[in-house]
């Protein structure tokens, strides 16, 4: 039957069923809907975390630490400290920070603790600072004065070798390989702490003589980790900075190399200014999606 045969009352019928089925068709898709997960800004996402080693060290000292904060889901980044000076080091972690996309929780080692309160000044990506048997000064202060107020066995531990780069000289620390066990590692087997000194990354003179410039543990909340059995920054000290920066902390029966030899204390730790700086990843994520630009 062709349409001209159709009566044209029957025919104005079904056009108006028509319309009406494209009229509510359209409303329906004009309704906002909700997201299937809420919306939240910067703060509310799994954040980043970065991790910067010490001097006589290397990104390797997170080794475990890293397996754990992957296994939770976490993203997690060790760069490669330069050692080279306080301002340039700073520097140049601040520039890896800047190719991280959203929140950051930032911790350091050792002289890695004075590297992170420079780079994280003025980058509000970073949400939280975490210190581990670590370096904190205040502005105006360097390694060099804390050492002097807070003695530790680390004075007599090191000796100095001339290097030359370029049109450049300096002079590297490098821990004596007869004081990494007693002073440096105490708490790991006496293989172990050898290794550590065979493989050591020297620290230029300036990492320790330059002062800082700038203090970000002034604005960002942090967290500390104090080794009741440091040889190489003394507890003492240890305490005072972390008391001074109103720092959430926790003490543990450890050497300076806590992050090796009790890396569950120090993951644990990380985790909670982790909670702290925004939501945690979501069930199943493997940490390994790259939040690289």
């Amino acid at each position: 039957m062709t349409a001209s045969a159709i009566p044209s009352a029957l025919l104005v019928t079904r056009r108006r069923r028509i319309a009406a089925a494209g009229c509510a068709a359209a409303v329906l898709c004009a309704v906002p809907t909700a997201p299937a997960v809420a919306q939240s800004g910067a703060s509310g996402a799994a954040p980043t975390i970065v991790l910067v080693h010490g001097a006589f060290a290397d990104g390797s000292s997170w080794n475990g630490v890293i397996e754990r904060l992957e296994r939770r889901g976490y993203t997690v980044m060790a760069p490669a400290n330069p050692l080279r000076g306080l301002h340039s080091d700073a520097a140049y972690i601040a520039s890896v920070l800047k190719s991280v996309r959203g929140p950051i929780v930032l911790a350091g080692h050792s002289y890695g603790g004075a590297v992170i309160s420079s780079a994280a000044a003025g980058n509000p990506q970073v949400k939280s600072l975490v210190y581990i048997n670590a370096l904190v000064p205040d502005v105006g202060e360097s390694g060099m004065s804390l050492s002097a107020r807070f003695p530790s066995a680390l004075a007599t531990a090191t000796e100095s070798v001339k290097y030359r780069t370029g049109d450049m000289n300096g002079t590297d620390l490098y821990l004596k390989r007869s004081k990494v066990h007693s002073v440096f590692a105490a708490c790991l087997p006496a293989a172990q702490a050898n290794l550590l000194g065979v493989t050591q990354r020297p620290a230029a003179t300036t990492a320790f003589s330059e002062k800082a410039e700038v203090a970000a543990w002034k604005n960002i909340p942090s967290w500390a980790l104090v080794g009741r059995r440091d040889m190489t920054i003394t507890p003492e000290q240890e305490r005072f900075e972390a008391r001074r920066a109103h720092s959430h902390t926790v003490e543990i029966n450890s050497c300076h190399v806590s992050l090796i030899a009790q890396p569950d204390a120090v993951a644990g730790l990380i985790l909670k200014a982790a909670s702290a700086a925004g939501s945690a990843p979501q069930p199943g994520s493997s940490g390994s999606e790259s939040r690289i630009r």
